[in-house]
């Protein structure tokens, strides 16, 4: 009888844990997808371990690159945080430095945009857990012109950029670009 109650007990614990993003500093519960990519506006932290001179704080620019000092430009666009370890790694090892030891963690996540019919169309940070209709929230609510029904998303990480009509309580992902269309009476 033990050994059940202790086995109904370590298996609630083992699934009463959530996951936070490999290196999410600010404590922001990972994006539901294991497998985040970079893409342009996240902000990294990047520790070059004895090498204080490249380690440092870091932005993904528009072409997904970072810039890294001797390494040059980075590209660590559509790559996970162990992707871009790696990229960075292999930059600066067969010239720089013999065997680096890197850590990589996401300080900051690109921030979505809403558009259209909204009080205050932008881009705006992304924060964990996010909904369309939180995120119409942030933006001033929606214009009495708005089409609650019919918003769309263009996934970040969609190469065909193809827009997809989602609920009030859809999850919005970094990147996402979100359109409340205007309603035809």
């Amino acid at each position: 009888m033990r050994l059940v109650i202790a086995l109904v007990a370590a298996a609630l614990l083992a699934t009463a844990q959530s996951p936070v993003a490999a290196g999410s500093g600010n404590g922001q519960a990972a994006p539901e997808s294991n497998a985040y990519t970079l893409g342009p506006g996240d902000r990294i932290d990047l520790r070059v371990f004895g090498h204080d001179d490249i380690s440092g704080e870091y932005q993904v620019d528009g072409s997904g690159a970072i810039s890294v000092p001797l390494a040059g430009k980075v590209n660590v666009k559509n790559m996970t945080v162990s992707a871009a370890e790696k990229a960075v790694k292999d930059a600066l090892q067969p010239d720089y430095l013999v065997d680096p030891s890197i850590s990589m963690e996401i300080l900051n996540y690109r921030p979505f945009y809403i558009l259209g019919e909204v009080r205050k169309p932008g881009s705006y940070d992304y924060v964990s857990g996010l909904t369309v209709v939180e995120a119409v929230a942030l933006a001033g609510g929606y214009t009495y012109r708005a089409d609650k029904d019919d918003v769309t998303v263009v996934r970040a990480d969609d190469p065909k950029n193809k827009e997809r009509e989602v609920s009030q309580d859809a999850r919005i992902m970094p990147g996402d670009k979100i359109h409340v269309p205007e309603r035809f009476f």
